[in-house]
């Protein structure tokens, strides 16, 4: 949206319309899912890599949302807190299946210590625009479940180390430690797509 209020589909502010779905405005609430469904699917896919599952995640972050609204204080912007209550929803669902979204173990991996250090959590720039869209996202969804959703948590929705410890139950270190990995294999994952395309010229 370009202006600095956002107009929902019937013609009110969404800070109007959030305040009118606390007080049980159905219609409200309904515009509200019009104008975030999108985003809300978008995220669950790519922590989920599955269209059904996402799917059916996206309907529950919504119901979540029906039941918890009136708890919205304004706090944070209004999409932030849905894409964390949206987070939250898949994460208990993973925890459920049983996934492992997080190998704790992995990051006791041996590891050079005697070579150039170098800051784990830092933006990576040799990913920053290396390949087209695509072949990122279909990548992204190819990382193993734990690395793709420390991935999409940091690089993809911008959450801090700490808030995604937070959410993931670990250490920071351990988010740190998984995102590394998550691009060494997200870029490993690149190259061979980029050679593949090449194989086919």
């Amino acid at each position: 949206m370009t202006t600095a209020k956002k107009i929902l589909a019937n013609g009110i502010p969404e800070q109007e319309a959030i305040d009118r779905a606390k007080q049980g405005d159905a219609e409200c609430f309904e515009a509200l899912y019009g104008l975030h469904k999108r985003r809300v699917y978008s995220l669950c896919l790519r922590m989920v890599g599955n269209t059904a599952e996402a799917e059916d995640l996206t309907q529950e972050a919504f119901l979540q949302l029906f039941r918890k609204i009136a708890t919205f204080r304004g706090e944070s912007a209004f999409s932030t807190w849905l894409h964390r209550l949206a987070v939250n929803v898949v994460l208990m669902h993973l925890r459920k299946k049983g996934l492992p979204e997080v190998s704790l173990e992995e990051t006791l991996e041996p590891q050079n210590e005697d070579g150039p250090r170098k800051d784990i959590g830092a933006r990576d720039n040799a990913l920053v625009g290396a390949i087209d869209r695509v072949n990122l996202e279909r990548s992204i969804e190819s990382l193993p479940p734990g690395y793709r959703i420390i991935f999409v948590l940091h690089d993809v929705e911008g959450y801090e180390h700490n808030e995604i410890a937070e959410m993931m139950g670990c250490s920071i270190g351990n988010s740190k430690s998984q995102l590394h990995k998550a691009r060494m294999k997200l870029r490993d994952l690149l190259k061979l797509s980029q050679a593949e395309r090449a194989a086919k010229r």
